[in-house]
């Protein structure tokens, strides 16, 4: 009986580590987020009065501002979070507002007014920021188109 012993070979082990696969799915990441990223818009669409104003300056400027919307039904909207887009009722925004001055009380805090909405409206919403412990508010606008006149 003749047993036929073959010497099995042995492999090494490789020490290297194979990153196309990795490169491949980074490139896919890549172009999602760049095709993503410009679709993600933050806030309500408001359409805002026009102001020939300079810019406010605020005391620390790495402190993002705390911008408070009312929309032209008269809704507010406040930018935190992820539920950017609904409407809270005026509670609820003091509550935040609050929230976010005891966290970090040199916030500065804006208000986003459409032209459409009511002038009373827009100061019921300082009222209550000012409730809320606001030291200042701020009104924000956009500058008018320059017309060039030849």
């Amino acid at each position: 009986m003749a047993l036929y012993m073959k010497k099995r070979q042995r492999r090494k082990p490789m020490a290297e580590i194979n990153v196309v696969p990795y490169i491949d799915v980074m490139l896919v990441l890549l172009i999602i987020f760049m095709i993503t990223a410009p679709m993600l818009t933050q806030g309500i669409q408001v359409d805002l009065p026009q102001a020939n104003a300079n810019p406010v300056e605020t005391p620390d400027e790495n402190s993002e501002p705390l911008i408070v919307s009312v929309d032209a039904e008269g809704l507010f909207y406040i930018a935190i979070g992820d539920k950017q887009d609904q409407a809270i009722d005026a509670q609820l925004l003091m509550t935040k507002v609050q929230a976010v001055l005891r966290r970090s009380p040199n916030t500065p805090v804006m208000v986003k007014g459409d032209s459409a909405v009511s002038y009373g409206q827009v100061v019921t919403v300082m009222t209550l920021l000012q409730k809320a412990g606001a030291p200042s508010v701020g009104l924000i606008t956009k500058q008018p188109e320059q017309v060039v006149e030849n």
